[in-house]
């Protein structure tokens, strides 16, 4: 069990006025059986109007409207999460899990991956989490982590193929691979301890339980991760989503920050300098693999 200090930056800047900005952001760790946040600071500008919810897959989310006349928009959020409390979540109700069983949108197979997982023997006497281990295992050794070779549009299948990518791509695929295997299994959104990205990894069911598997570091998850929504696939857990209106061409720029609390340690948001990365794509998840 840890106690993480996280700190998440995101800023967008506009070539043009904006005129009307919509947002929806889902950055707030949830309470489960595995984490449990403590204080949490969010900040964002500019806006006016905005209010907390949650979506159909239990994440929490902020909504949101900025009105007109601004070149800049950012959030903030940072706090302090428990994490390895358990190595599982609870159960949902079977409607919640049912949505986790079949193929959608990027991690629908083709040939590709159907050829690949009939190449994959099952344990001997297994469980559903020791077939998914085993499934991790295999893709961890025949799929490379590369920058830059996909994005946010890549599909499971058009990764698999490339044999490189990043997070999303290991998640997608592995989310195929257990689906294929009978495994309800979802994407996950969160942040490792380090710096630099936020991170991906799957959730799958076995024995009434959600269990956490990181493909792309080929670990389960414990205390290193924290887990910020989960979905079918990323573009249902994406962490920064919006409509404008006006604005040009925009750059973002995206800075987070995970570490283990000591002793004296400043969380504060004025004494925090963390890395940062450049990117035009205004969803997040592009790169968010490391």
């Amino acid at each position: 069990m840890k106690k993480l200090n996280f700190d998440y930056h995101m800023h967008i800047a506009y070539s043009q006025e904006v005129e009307e900005c919509y947002f929806t952001l889902k950055c707030l760790p949830p309470h489960t059986q595995r984490q449990q946040p403590g204080e949490i600071e969010f900040l964002v500008s500019p806006s006016r109007y905005w209010s907390r919810g949650e979506d159909s897959f239990g994440n929490q989310q902020i909504l949101g409207r900025a009105e007109g006349g601004h070149r800049d928009f950012s959030f903030h959020v940072k706090g302090v999460v428990t994490t390895g409390i358990q190595n599982y979540e609870a159960e949902g109700t079977e409607n919640q899990i049912a949505k986790y069983r079949y193929p959608h949108g990027l991690t629908c197979p083709g040939k590709g991956l159907l050829a690949y997982f009939r190449t994959i023997k099952p344990p001997q006497n297994h469980s559903p989490y020791e077939w998914a281990v085993a499934l991790m295992h295999k893709l961890h050794q025949d799929f490379s982590y590369e920058k830059n070779v996909t994005d946010v549009t890549t599909t499971a299948e058009e990764a698999w193929n490339g044999k490189k990518g990043v997070c999303q791509d290991y998640a997608h695929i592995m989310i195929t691979l257990c689906r294929l295997a009978g495994i309800p299994a979802r994407y996950v959104t969160g942040m490792l301890i380090g710096e630099g990205y936020s991170h991906a990894w799957v959730e799958i069911f076995s024995h009434g339980l959600w269990y956490g598997l990181d493909p792309t570091n080929n670990i389960p998850v414990l205390d290193s991760h924290i887990k910020l929504g989960n979905g079918r696939e990323a573009s249902d857990c994406l962490i920064n989503r919006g409509v404008i209106r006006g604005g040009g061409t925009q750059t973002q720029t995206i800075s987070v920050k995970v570490e283990e609390i000591c002793n004296g340690s400043d969380n504060s948001i004025a004494n925090r300098q963390n890395g940062a990365n450049h990117d035009k794509n205004n969803r997040i998840s592009k790169d968010a693999g490391r």
